[in-house]
């Protein structure tokens, strides 16, 4: 018997050819150019801190202002009541809600937190003083009228 030359291919020992593999097997390529704002992964670093929607500090303050803007105009509004009668209950009911529910949407409509605040503490204020008042402190009140 004779040995193969090294070279010969029908030995076994050299693979056969490999087929090409399919796309889906094949590495992803790289994007170009990168799409706009793309960082590689890793190098994000952390979120930016959150800024404060609303000061909550201020939506109590504002709801004690409204407590005293309503016991000073309340008692200027039952002291013209004896001359003008409903008249004046009427412009004062008005002129509380006005400022409360107009204002304070006014000042919510800001982009200042503290501003927001106060505008929806006035807001809280005037429906609070309602509800416990039974409409008597804001002018609700239909008895007020007769």
């Amino acid at each position: 018997m004779t040995t193969p030359p090294p070279d010969d291919d029908q030995t076994g020992d050299v693979p056969p050819p490999e087929e090409p593999l399919p796309p889906a097997y094949l590495p992803a390529q790289p994007w170009y150019p990168p799409p706009p704002g793309y960082r590689p992964p890793g190098q994000y670093g952390a979120p930016p801190p959150r800024r404060a929607r609303i000061s909550v500090g201020m939506a109590f303050f504002g709801a004690f202002l409204y407590f005293a803007i309503n016991f000073v105009v309340g008692f200027a509004v039952l002291t013209m009541a004896d001359s003008n009668g409903r008249a004046a209950v009427a412009t004062g009911a008005a002129a509380l809600a006005l400022g409360a529910l107009g204002g304070g949407g006014a000042l919510l409509a800001t982009k200042n937190p503290n501003v927001k605040g106060l505008g929806l503490g006035l807001m809280i204020g005037w429906a609070f003083l309602s509800v416990v008042s039974v409409g008597f402190c804001t002018g609700l009140n239909p008895e007020m009228y007769t």
